[in-house]
């Protein structure tokens, strides 16, 4: 009877070969890089905004400036995130489910903003459509407002944050392929109902995280608006932008008041982002077992 091999027992070795001492150091750097640059900045800010108490707190939020950079704050989101949404699927429908000339072009040009200096983006946004500009003078002669009034304020938000929807949904929909598309356009579906009934829910956790992506950028941008609006007081004036004239005036609990809102949005943005990320993996894992 011929003698049978037996293997010996499969050895688990770690993933890392560092020692313990090293792994723990490592730890111990990112938390404290993590508290001392995230947490405990995010910890004066609501310190020093309810350091006065609340009712002082309570007054500075419901100031007519503070209510106006406000209102004026969701505005623009509610402007640019819907057109960074239709933008941003038509891009990424566009470059991940068809071939055509110039689609490299295409590509690099949805990054540019992030090459950009959002200040350098605002100071074009003035070149073009300010009163010395290239069509300054054309809008002038019709009454059109655009540099420091909301109509900048929305052009420079939207070029900034216009990427963000396109490059989440981008990677997702190259990975999906067309197989899915194709299936339903032979069984005689439309380009709309074949978009609506197949690619859309296939897409629609990128889709969410893109534009909550979108949203957080758009209430926090300073660069590219502080140099199209003018800062004027009331009018021009958005969140980011208050708190920078509070803070320069000395009213320093108003600016923490009003910087708390934004870090709020910041804590929202980071919770819905988990539970997001978390639906995803799931839907994910189902698909596998299936």
């Amino acid at each position: 009877m011929a003698d049978v091999a037996i293997s010996p027992p499969a050895v688990h070795r770690p993933v890392t070969t560092e020692p313990r001492a090293a792994r723990i150091v490592l730890i111990a750097v990112a938390v404290l890089f993590l508290a001392f640059f995230l947490l405990l900045p995010l910890v004066v800010v609501f310190v020093e905004a309810l350091g006065a108490g609340i009712g002082t707190y309570w007054k500075a939020l419901v100031d007519k400036d503070a209510l106006a950079a406000i209102r004026l704050t969701l505005l623009v989101a509610a402007i640019a995130v819907p057109a960074n949404l239709v933008f941003g699927v038509a891009a990424s429908w566009l470059i991940a489910k068809f071939e055509f000339r110039g689609k490299s072009v295409l590509t690099t040009l949805i990054d540019l903003p992030f090459s950009v200096s959002p200040v350098t983006s605002g100071l074009i946004y003035v070149l073009v459509f300010g009163a010395q500009g290239l069509l300054g003078p054309w809008l002038a002669a019709h009454g059109v407002k655009i540099i420091f009034a909301v109509p900048g304020i929305v052009l420079a938000t939207i070029f900034v944050t216009f990427p963000f929807v396109a490059r989440e949904l981008i990677p997702i929909m190259q990975d999906q392929g067309t197989e899915d598309e194709e299936a339903a356009a032979s069984l005689g579906a439309h380009g709309l109902t074949t978009f609506f009934r197949v690619t859309l829910p296939n897409i629609k956790w990128a889709l969410l995280y893109g534009v909550l992506l979108c949203n957080a950028r758009a209430m926090g941008e300073f660069g590219a608006v502080s140099v199209v609006s003018g800062k004027i007081r009331g009018q021009t004036n958005t969140m980011p932008l208050q708190v920078e004239i509070l803070y320069n005036e000395y009213s320093y609990v108003a600016a923490f008041a009003v910087a708390s809102l934004l870090a709020l949005l910041a804590l929202v943005t980071l919770a819905v982002k988990s539970f997001l990320e978390w639906r995803y993996a799931g839907e994910l894992a189902a698909q596998r077992r299936h």
